[in-house]
């Protein structure tokens, strides 16, 4: 017998490397007849959801789009600016040569960060959700927040957190735009800087879109900016002429400042790069809401001295970019530090002092909570998108893993019984909390355009939204918190499932091979999602709120919200006769969530919060997925909504399903758990033993 050889660095046995196909394939692509239009994509749930939001078939410039865009964010080039963002992290530079403060370009970001922040703005990840007239351009007569979502979606496993301002400037816009038939009252050129900055922040266009900060937290606490130490004062006339006349009365723009002026600390600001930024600070009216750009001119002094003489050197490129001969520095913007953080890596996060900022006050005074309100409900969204969307790369890249990876006597992963139950299991989480966050999207797009043209020639928009637009609004409201905080969690976990099936290889910072097997960094990023735009505690309290609104003088709002809406949906799945014992299921966990909002006073309801949103979410999420398996029938989309349902029954219906339920027949079972999580790789190499790996 020939003694065994050793192996070495370059000898013995290597791996082959998992190759993670495009997320979404555009039924185009593919002759008619060859197999379910879903199936093409790696992520069917994403196809299938399309399919139930938008005309069918999905107009041509969106499947197109989002197919291209697929492929764009896998090429190599694309992942390695996502490795230079995460291990080149934001620096700043405060002072001067000479040690004067750094007015000018304190903060350096990476080259991975500029450019994925190039990359996004065209793809549409904000701009999409808007109105683009354009002449000769197609109508959009479909729900927009489901394509721009659909984009997001796309994106985030590749974006590394570079969709953190884009959240902030969806916000942004959707503030501005509520206020564009405000008079200017007595700030003069308000409408003019609110409309201007509004077409910037939705803009395709890289040389004229802006992106935008939010800036609310400070050192007295998260959430709860009452105790917002900001202040805001009108300037005097006296103080604006002498603006004018240094000719600093102006944005690097061009456009007017406004006449009021901010001083303060923000403690966690994750958009320091920004263009503009909205912000709480305190009046004499008290918490009241601003706008501000973050760059002015410099004045006639930048031409007085020489150390001014450099600035002005300094600011070549950026008064270029902005059309201006004239320099620029910080609208009194001073960056104390950047945080160090688990994960977000390439995300300038900072603490910044305000000192003499220019700003117009937002709305009215006193209501900056009110104001503001408006975009915490998109930065939700977008955190919950972003939670489902880095699942969704950690559940890819271990699909393809399991597809090579061989075990033990040359078989391969994907032929392992338990593992197989295991991540089908995790798939069947990941689908609910797309479905969940999809609601959220249509909701929201329903809330904005013509309820008739957005549900027009769908497959389930008529069903899942509701009709009118105080329902559609009511029911985003409620779902909104729920969506943000239990998609959040679920993510972290999911994630961590993703990281174990990969073995020891999941636990390093795989940045070889473009950093597609880096699902470490996709975990460290998720966790950040139950934390900011707050807390699941205090979604959990917002969800209390709501249900227990005084001005509901006594209704049943949960009734009246969700109670309706699930009931509808429920009576188009029965009449498909596809899932009586689940039916039933569903209507007893909705039973024992009614019963507890019903009998609780406000502090009951707020103690037990958590099991709150884990009922409004079983719930929800089970009327989704039962009702997107009826529409076609699908057979593992049936098989999904059903162990969603069973694993979230009541315990009573669980142990009577235990007793009425035999034996199952093991392939049978092995065989769905293949199809739910390998999906059309399943389908296409049926037997283990000629499976073939994709390399």
């Amino acid at each position: 017998m020939e003694p065994r050889k050793a192996s070495s660095s370059t000898s013995g046995f290597f791996q082959a490397l998992p190759i993670v196909p495009p997320q979404y394939t555009s039924p185009s692509t593919s002759p008619s007849g060859t197999s379910s239009p879903h199936e093409l994509s790696d992520d069917p749930v994403l196809a299938r959801i399309l399919s139930l939001y938008l005309p069918s078939p999905i107009p041509a410039q969106i499947s197109s789009h989002l197919h291209d865009f697929s492929r764009l964010v896998l090429r190599p080039s694309t992942l390695q600016h996502t490795i230079d963002c995460d291990i080149d992290p934001p620096t700043i530079r405060p002072l001067t040569t000479f040690g004067e403060e750094n007015r000018v370009d304190s903060l350096r970001t990476s080259e991975g960060w500029r450019e994925l922040k190039k990359i996004q703005t065209p793809a549409g990840v904000v701009g999409h959700g808007y109105p683009h007239p354009q002449h000769g351009a197609p109508a959009q007569n479909f729900n927009r927040r489901t394509h721009q979502y659909g984009t997001l979606h796309l994106w985030h496993g590749t974006a590394a957190v570079s969709t953190c301002p884009m959240a902030m400037t969806d916000g942004a816009a959707v503030l501005l735009r509520r206020h564009f038939d405000d008079p200017d009252g007595d700030q003069p050129g308000r409408a003019a800087v609110f409309r201007e900055s509004y077409d910037r922040l939705v803009s395709l266009d890289n040389s004229y879109a802006w992106t935008s900060g939010q800036w609310m937290t400070e050192r007295s606490g998260g959430s709860d900016v009452r105790g917002t130490e900001t202040v805001a004062r009108r300037l005097t006339a006296q103080e604006i002429q002498a603006d004018v006349a240094t000719g600093r009365d102006k944005d690097d723009h061009n456009l007017p400042l406004g006449p009021w002026l901010v001083d303060g600390f923000k403690w966690f600001s994750s958009a320091t790069d920004a263009d503009m930024a909205v912000l709480l600070a305190q009046t004499a009216k008290g918490l009241s809401a601003f706008y501000a750009p973050l760059r002015r001119r410099a004045g006639h002094k930048a031409n007085s001295s020489s150390s001014s003489a450099s600035r002005a050197t300094l600011t070549t490129e950026s008064s270029a970019a902005a059309g201006q001969a004239y320099p620029s520095e910080t609208n009194g913007v001073r960056i104390q530090r950047l945080k160090s953080k688990l994960g977000t890596k390439g995300v300038p996060t900072a603490e910044l002092e305000l000192k003499s900022m220019r700003a117009y006050l937002v709305g009215q005074e006193g209501q900056g909570v009110k104001e503001i309100s408006s975009i915490l409900n998109i930065t939700r969204l977008h955190t919950a998108s972003g939670a489902a969307g880095g699942w969704a790369r950690g559940l890819a890249v271990s699909r393809s893993y399991t597809q090579v990876r061989k075990i033990r006597d040359g078989q391969l992963l994907c032929d392992n019984a338990q593992h197989l139950a295991w991540m089908a299991g995790e798939t069947v989480k990941y689908r609910a909390s797309v479905h969940l966050v999809f609601l959220a999207v249509a909701l929201l797009g329903a809330t904005e355009q013509d309820y008739g043209t957005i549900t027009r020639g769908t497959l389930g928009a008529a069903t899942l939204i509701p009709r009118t637009r105080a329902g559609q609004g009511n029911l985003l409201r409620l779902l909104t918190p729920v969506m943000k905080a239990q998609v959040s969690l679920n993510s972290v976990l999911g994630l961590r499932e993703c990281m174990e099936s990969l073995g020891g290889v999941g636990y390093c910072e795989n940045n070889e091979d473009g950093g597609i097997m880096n699902i470490a960094r996709l975990f460290r990023d998720s966790a950040v999602n139950p934390i900011w735009e707050g807390t699941t505690s205090v979604m959990a309290e917002d969800v209390a709120r709501v249900l227990k609104n005084p001005k509901a003088r006594g209704r049943n709002v949960l009734d009246e919200t969700l109670g309706a809406w699930t009931r509808d949906v429920l009576r188009a799945v029965e009449g498909q006769g596809t899932f009586s014992r689940e039916l039933d299921m569903v209507r007893n966990r909705y039973a024992v969530l009614e019963q507890t909002v019903r009998t609780s006073d406000s502090a009951a309801l707020q103690r037990s919060g958590r099991d709150v949103l884990r009922h409004i979410e079983a719930v929800t999420c089970a009327c989704l997925l039962m009702f997107d398996a009826v529409v076609d029938g699908d057979a593992v989309a049936v098989e999904i909504a059903r162990r969603w349902v069973r694993m979230n029954a009541v315990p009573s219906d669980k142990v009577k399903l235990q007793e009425e339920q035999g034996p199952g027949d093991l392939t049978t079972e092995v065989d769905m758990d293949r199809r739910i999580f390998l999906g059309a790789a399943a389908m296409s190499s049926p037997l283990p033993a000629t499976r073939q790996a994709r390399l």
